[in-house]
């Protein structure tokens, strides 16, 4: 648009520098000596839109439609939101040696076009967005039935394994000469079954409880008191350190806090290993010496269904809980982890303001 405007005006401006001359050919001399003759000629020429302004060879205006314009030698500008044109006629036919055009409303029209386009910007944006929304909707729904059809198998499955499980705990209680070995053997793999659906059921149904100040230091104690059958089973040396802390969460959210984190440090730890628990300052660290986590998959395994080790089994969906827990009580999550070197899951809880 601006080299179209300056090309307009420059062509507008030879034509009137055409006219001035062929007006100076004629045979009437007058015009070139009689200065009110003159301005009134030059006030007279037809020219289009543009403002025009005549000016002699010492830049001092002759007729001009243009307040306060000082001539400068440059044929094509823009000032104070106007375009100038400047086109010298070195003869000076009729003391005309510049003709200067002004246009004044470009910059308006480049304003209300760059309006336009952000506009239009925006409302590309926008209805790509919208597009976009539904589309990935529609891409992504095979994923979301996958996902729903899974949690709906896992939940009736839940259903079903209470019972069986409810039995084979009070049976083992009433069972009396069997080996110890293949007792502590059997009740180690009821209670990994009790834990695995008090697991999923917390997740996929949601159990809400009122909140309430706990010592965590008892919850961890009861806890892998609860699991230590599954310890024993694999010959882990387990050392807790704990001093006496309070929070502020659910009962059965702290159950599943603890039951996920030694569980996960059970599965992955190998015979023998060792498992470290602390509570000091309100941070708790639980440390395993098994098979540790590879650090380009750290920030994922606490997505949903997620599995670090295939060959360990599991649903994928403990660490999940874990993260949903301390999302919901504002607990600090951290994992520090090296991979053959074990894992030492951070949770630092807040303080309790009395």
């Amino acid at each position: 648009m601006i080299s179209a405007m300056k090309f307009e005006m420059m062509y507008r401006a030879r034509m009137l520098s055409s006219a001035i001359v062929m007006r100076a050919m004629k045979n009437d001399t007058k015009d070139a000596m009689d200065t009110y003759r003159r301005n009134m000629f030059l006030k007279n020429l037809k020219h289009c839109r543009f403002e025009a302004g005549y000016y002699d060879k010492n830049k001092k205006p002759l007729y001009t439609e243009i307040d306060d314009f000082e001539v400068i030698d440059k044929d094509f500008f823009i000032k104070d939101k106007s375009c100038y044109t400047v086109t010298v006629d070195k003869s000076d036919h009729l003391g005309v040696h510049y003709i200067v055009l002004r246009e004044n409303e470009l910059t308006k029209t480049l304003q209300q076009l760059r309006i336009r386009i952000i506009g239009y910007l925006i409302f590309s944006f926008i209805l790509m967005g919208i597009v976009g929304y539904f589309l990935g909707r529609l891409f992504l729904r095979p994923v979301r039935e996958q996902i729903e059809s899974l949690d709906k198998f896992i939940t009736d499955t839940t259903h079903e394994l209470n019972t069986p499980i409810s039995a084979i705990l009070m049976t083992i209680q009433s069972l009396k000469g069997v080996e110890p070995k293949k007792m502590s053997r059997l009740e180690a793999s009821a209670k990994r079954l009790s834990t695995m659906y008090s697991t999923l059921t917390y997740r996929l149904e949601g159990h809400e409880e009122a909140s309430e100040i706990l010592c965590f230091a008892q919850i961890v104690e009861e806890r892998a008191s609860y699991v230590k059958e599954l310890i024993d089973a694999k010959h882990l040396d387990i050392e807790l350190l704990l001093t006496p802390t309070e929070v502020f969460m659910s009962k059965i959210s702290a159950y599943r806090l603890i039951d996920n984190l030694l569980s996960n440090a059970i599965k992955y730890s190998d015979v023998g290993d060792s498992i470290l628990i602390t509570l000091k300052d309100n941070v708790l660290k639980v440390q395993d010496t098994g098979i540790g986590i590879d650090e380009k998959v750290q920030s994922d395994i606490f997505k949903r269904y997620q599995r670090e080790n295939e060959e360990r089994g599991g649903f994928g969906i403990g660490l999940n809980i874990v993260l949903a827990i301390c999302k919901k009580y504002k607990i600090k999550l951290g994992l520090e982890s090296k991979k053959g070197e074990g894992s030492t899951f951070i949770l630092t809880f807040p303080v309790i303001k009395k």
